[in-house]
């Protein structure tokens, strides 16, 4: 296994930051993101609609292995050098009780406690680049390209 894709709500702002920190993380495989309602999802995972993606995280590994929930967390945990230990601590029968429990919680609640930590969605991010970038002009561009010759 070389890559992990990870489905993730780029509406949720707790799921987006979640994705900033991963990123950041030494990991032993590479982590792809892509946000579960993107065609790019529908095509990488066909069937992803039907897996309620929308409410817990969905993880793919290029040999077409499936996670979700609870075992999508512990195989990001696995994919990171610092956690890799935290993922077989989490297989044990009385830790994945535990695990799940807290996965669904924060699962359920994803929306609270992004309001609650005020994290902005990678979406909203988007429509305010979006929104706030000025639109060149056809002078603009001209101009831009004379400073390029």
């Amino acid at each position: 296994m070389k890559t992990l894709t990870l489905f993730y709500d780029a509406r949720c702002g707790l799921c987006s930051q979640v994705r900033q920190w991963l990123s950041r993380q030494p990991t032993y495989v590479r982590l792809e993101f892509i946000p579960y309602d993107s065609p790019e999802a529908a095509q990488r995972l066909p069937g992803i609609q039907h897996l309620r993606a929308d409410q817990e995280i969905v993880v793919l590994a290029d040999t077409g292995d499936v996670w979700q929930g609870a075992g999508a967390w512990v195989m990001c945990l696995w994919a990171m050098k610092e956690y890799r230990a935290w993922s077989v601590r989490l297989t044990s029968p009385v830790m994945q009780a535990m695990a799940r429990k807290i996965v669904h919680w924060i699962s359920a609640n994803r929306i609270g406690v992004s309001r609650l930590m005020g994290f902005s969605s990678d979406a909203e991010l988007a429509e305010v680049v979006e929104r706030d970038s000025p639109t060149p002009t056809t002078c603009q561009i001209r101009h831009d390209l004379d400073l390029i010759d």
